[in-house]
C-alpha cells in the first residue's frame, strides 16, 4: 500500500492523464473541423455554384459573348459504401 502514496508514481499518472485528455481534445476538434469543412464543400457544389454559373450566362450573354454550357456539377462521396 505504500507504493500507492508515493509521490513518484503520482506524478507521472497526472502527467499522462493530462496529455491523454489534451490529445483526445486535439482528436475531436480535428474531426469536427474535418466535418464541416465536408460539408462547407458540398455545400458550396451543390447549391452555390449552378446559380453562379447562371448568374455568368446571364452576364455573357449581356455582354455579347458565347458561353458555353456550364459543367455538370456532380457530387462523389467517397465514403460512402455504394462506391
Amino acid at each position: 500500500m505504500r507504493v500507492l502514496a508515493d509521490s513518484h508514481w503520482l506524478t507521472p499518472t497526472f502527467v499522462f492523464a493530462v496529455q491523454l485528455v489534451m490529445f483526445l481534445r486535439w482528436l475531436h476538434r480535428r474531426i469536427r473541423n474535418d466535418e464541416i469543412t465536408r460539408i462547407f464543400v458540398q455545400d458550396i457544389a451543390v447549391s452555390h455554384l449552378p446559380h453562379i454559373y447562371e448568374v455568368l450566362q446571364r452576364l455573357c450573354n449581356e455582354q455579347g459573348i458565347v458561353g458555353g454550357n456550364p459543367p455538370v456539377v456532380r457530387w462523389l462521396n467517397i465514403n460512402s459504401p455504394e462506391n
